[in-house]
């Protein structure tokens, strides 16, 4: 293997796959990362058998070849070069790997590619195409109530359902529900219902910031794998086998009181009393005054700290002025 790339774009590819590199693994090869360099590029590919991350950079190829190397040297030393061409050389006889930018010079030790796991890939699953600011809008607003307790694997995941021309997105810790949908700009030929790891989502979201091209996302014929296909990036998650609770079931079909505020106004509300709510299990208190024909009513938000204080906002709920306004741009409060 012999070839030479920007450091700017070997440094950026593997910040995008160091998040998928084994922590602790008894195969050493899993605390490495894949350097392949075919068809005139680079390709970069980190795994820990649940999640794999693979990106492909430019470079200049004069002969292609793979080797894996140690992900926090790598990282730490392409990381220290200046924004010069760093040139790679691989001596197949002892694995070692010689890098050269501009006035600096590493051997670095690696293990055989041929060590390194398959990553699987989306072959003739079914594929969907979603807009990645949709997808990213999605993921931000389901994956943070998703449970972090291992004890109980499903809901640790977020449920996708694709159906005809929509996608629903649904995750729950046993305390907070969160549920999404959005329009897919191709309807599916037949519907899907997979269980994706919450963290798995995160880093799609973390990766495609800069991606405007829709995103594809792709079920392995076996349906115990999903894939993400982006730009130059791939991301393959293994699927949580498993039941999701029937969330349409939890869902309020009535309520006694229904408020409407703005959005901005609720958010910051909130965080300012939630300085004083750490102390009692990070509670805020909701007090809802209806209005009349006179006026309109009110929402108080409050919380109370027995050594800090107590702040509250209060929130003018305008219920006949806001009523015409988009539903995206307020918070509706429903207490059943």
């Amino acid at each position: 293997m012999k070839l030479s790339c920007l450091q700017e774009n070997l440094a950026k590819g593997l910040s995008v796959v160091s998040r998928a590199v084994a922590t602790r693994s008894t195969l050493p090869v899993l605390s490495n990362i894949l350097l392949s360099a075919e068809q005139g590029r680079l390709k970069l590919a980190a795994t820990n058998l649940e999640l794999a991350i693979t990106c492909w950079i430019g470079a200049k190829v004069d002969e292609e070849g793979a080797i894996t190397l140690p992900a926090r040297i790598l990282n730490d030393f392409v990381n220290s070069m200046p924004p010069e061409r760093i040139e790679m050389n691989l001596n197949v006889k002892n694995q070692t790997l010689h890098l050269k930018c501009a006035r600096y010079n590493a051997n670095i030790k690696g293990i055989d590619a041929q060590e390194f796991p398959i990553i699987p890939t989306a072959g003739d699953g079914k594929r969907i195409s979603i807009e990645a600011s949709t997808l990213r809008e999605m993921i931000e607003q389901t994956t943070f109530a998703a449970a972090t307790d291992e004890s109980r694997p499903v809901l640790t995941g977020v449920l996708a359902k694709f159906e005809k021309d929509k996608v629903t997105f649904a995750a729950a810790d046993g305390y907070r529900l969160s549920v999404r949908y959005a329009a897919l700009s191709e309807p599916v030929a037949s519907p899907i219902s997979i269980i994706i790891p919450a963290k798995a989502l995160q880093e799609v979201a973390r990766v495609s910031g800069d991606q405007e091209d829709p995103i594809v996302i792709a079920v392995t014929e076996n349906q115990s794998q999903v894939v993400f296909q982006l730009t130059n990036i791939e991301i393959v998650s293994q699927l949580i086998e498993g039941q999701f609770p029937d969330f349409a079931r939890i869902l309020p079909t009535s309520h006694a009181t229904r408020t409407v505020v703005t959005t901005s106004e609720w958010q910051n509300a909130v965080k300012a009393s939630s300085v004083f709510a750490r102390e009692a299990m990070n509670t805020v208190r909701l007090s809802i005054t209806p209005g009349n024909e006179m006026g309109a009513g009110r929402l108080t938000i409050a919380a109370t700290s027995a050594e800090w204080g107590d702040p509250s906002g209060i929130l003018t709920q305008r219920w006949r002025a806001s009523r015409s306004k988009s539903r995206s741009t307020r918070a509706i409060c429903r207490m059943c």
